[in-house]
């Protein structure tokens, strides 16, 4: 699955959803094939390479609650009103995102992945910019569903 980030059509939808939406950062996380640990695949717009590194706990961080609620996620203001620790947020403190939007990405009708949009400013995500984002994700899903099953 390593190579997720190097699919032309991913990044192709990650580029054009951060100019649609005019978002700062674009993220892709990945349950691992083998256990529970949730991995960032691919960033657009990221300020380093520290993504790469990243993996979180089932449960913990962005992605690994999103996989495991099944459910999207917004933070307006990091660190403010988070539910946990700062450091359960590694994404946000390595891209310095104040403000995100998180999408699970749902593989046999199980979350196995998440979609994420940040701002590095005080930001809330229009509906129409949460639609934007999930019908992002819905086409990630079918171009993903070779590469995962």
């Amino acid at each position: 699955m390593s190579e997720l980030g190097e699919l032309d059509s991913v990044k192709q939808v990650c580029e054009q959803l951060r100019e649609q939406i005019s978002c700062d950062f674009v993220g892709l996380a990945m349950q691992n094939e083998a256990g529970p640990d949730v991995r960032w695949h691919y960033a657009s717009g990221n300020l380093n390479d520290k993504y790469k590194r990243i993996t979180v706990r089932f449960g913990k961080g962005i992605a690994g609650k999103i996989i495991s609620s099944g459910s999207s996620m917004m933070i307006e203001e990091f660190p403010n009103n988070i539910t946990g620790k700062v450091t359960d947020y590694p994404i946000n403190l390595a891209e310095k995102l104040v403000s995100t939007y998180a999408v699970p990405l749902f593989f046999n009708a199980v979350p196995k992945g998440v979609l994420l949009v940040g701002k590095r400013e005080k930001y809330v995500f229009s509906e129409q910019e949460q639609e934007i984002v999930q019908d992002s994700a819905s086409l990630l899903e079918q171009l993903l569903l070779g590469h995962i099953l």
